[in-house]
């Protein structure tokens, strides 16, 4: 298992980001995934949906995929199946992303080392949410 990043490296990459994508972003507002969103939105990231069945999320305009959002990203907030995030680490990469956060619950290894070989910052497993509150918020 990959080690725990440390709290100085996500407040790093934390404070330095400025642009989140998203991805598997649900327009239902019980989903872990548009709270998260709408918090990360409320404390100035600007957020990029990604999710193909939709056309917006909270009046934004949602992408099929990272490499279709006509910026670079700081960060991918993944909300995927830990079975699901080879591709989604591989259209990071294609798009130049900045790091992939996979959300609390999601591990895999495999697409975390393919990130780490293209250059990615890398985060699994942890809420960006909580450790936006825990380490920034307060």
């Amino acid at each position: 298992m990959t080690k725990e990043p440390a709290d100085d490296y996500l407040v790093k990459l934390l404070a330095e980001a400025c642009t989140v994508a998203v991805v598997g972003i649900s327009p239902r507002p019980n989903r872990p995934s548009h709270g998260v969103a709408a918090y990360l939105q409320s404390v100035g990231y600007r957020i990029f949906p990604v999710n193909p069945a939709i056309e917006s999320w909270n009046g934004l305009k949602a992408y099929g995929t990272v490499s279709d959002i006509p910026e670079k990203v700081d960060i991918v907030d993944v909300f995927r199946r830990p079975l699901q995030v080879g591709p989604v680490v591989e259209d990071a990469i294609a798009a130049e992303a900045g790091a992939v956060w996979m959300q609390q619950g999601i591990v895999n290894e495999d697409a975390a080392q393919a990130a780490r070989r293209a250059g990615l910052d890398v985060v699994m497993d942890r809420c960006m949410l909580v450790e936006h509150r825990r380490l920034i918020a307060n």
